[in-house]
């Protein structure tokens, strides 16, 4: 999920630079919701991880 979030984070700078500033807002739009999801989740799994170690 990372992956994609660093894809569409570059997909929004180079619309960014051409030019295409609606494309470039979506696209760092998404790149930050995903952002968020995969942060969410990476918490989560080092919760589980500790409980179960415990």
């Amino acid at each position: 999920m990372l992956r994609w979030t660093i894809i569409f984070l570059i997909v929004a700078i180079i619309a960014g630079v051409l030019g295409f500033g609606g494309i470039a807002a979506g696209a760092a739009g998404i790149a930050k919701i995903l952002f968020f999801v995969f942060l969410v989740l990476f918490v989560l799994s080092l919760i589980s991880r500790g409980v179960g170690r415990s």
